[in-house]
């Protein structure tokens, strides 16, 4: 039994908004044939997707804290004038200029329409072939705890464990990357930004959880109610979601 990362769930007061903004950052495809507001690559909505990880929008009543997300996209580029430009079309978006402490670096930080940080970095050979979306990145305390989590928990291969950093990507080696990042904060408040995880076929949603709960994962209670899939919390706060089979 393993489950396998299919979407980034991002809240918003606005999920099409929202939604349109990611698909014309990623040049892929919103999708709203609910409440949520699916972004894809394009070509039709085919989901899970065989190779990425899809974005789901999912509204909410309250905005986004002041407080920094705590998990974060980074978007892949090729050229430092491919970094340059597309800094430039996502400000022509609505993304706006972030400021998280960041200082001197050689990525630009950036905040969707609703305060969403996320990151352009600059060409990095390690993101040559994993897509728009080059990595989700979440902070914490101690990466190596995380990796032995999130490596138990999917079936994503550790690249690299170090005091400062973990870095997973799918055994089959395409997609983005799942980098933890040692930051000297915690966890303060519900993440705005997280992680779907889906069993594959066969396996039992159930028995997954309890697997997970076995890991060090707890339950958790975003006031969802009764509904098909089952929220928890990795062993440092940080919110997912296991699915149902569709």
């Amino acid at each position: 039994m393993v489950l396998r990362p299919v979407m980034v769930n991002i809240k918003a007061l606005d999920c099409p908004a929202v939604g349109r903004f990611w698909a014309e950052a990623l040049g892929w495809t919103a999708y709203s044939a609910g409440v949520t507001t699916y972004v894809g690559p394009p070509g039709g909505l085919v989901w899970p997707d065989p190779v990425g990880l899809g974005i789901d929008v999912v509204p909410v009543p309250e905005p986004k804290s002041a407080a920094k997300n705590r998990v974060h996209l980074d978007l892949a580029t090729t050229s430092s004038a491919h970094q340059a430009e597309l800094v430039e079309r996502l400000k022509a978006l609505g993304a706006t200029p972030a400021h998280v402490g960041q200082g001197n670096v050689p990525w630009t930080v950036l905040a969707d329409p609703e305060g969403n940080e996320f990151c352009v970095p600059e060409p990095r050979e390690i993101y040559r072939d994993t897509g728009p979306i080059a990595a989700v990145v979440v902070d914490c305390v101690d990466p190596r705890a995380m990796a032995r989590f999130w490596g138990a928990a999917v079936d994503w291969t550790p690249h690299e464990v170090t005091d400062d950093q973990a870095v997973l990507r799918s055994a089959k080696g395409v997609g983005p990357y799942l980098e933890f990042l040692r930051t000297p904060d915690v966890k303060t408040v519900p993440d705005r930004v997280h992680l779907d995880l889906l069993p594959y076929p066969g396996d039992d949603q159930g028995a997954e959880v309890a697997r997970l709960r076995a890991l060090g994962a707890t339950d958790l209670d975003v006031g969802q109610g009764e509904v098909p899939w089952t929220c928890l919390a990795d062993p440092e706060g940080h919110e997912f979601c296991v699915l149902a089979l569709p």
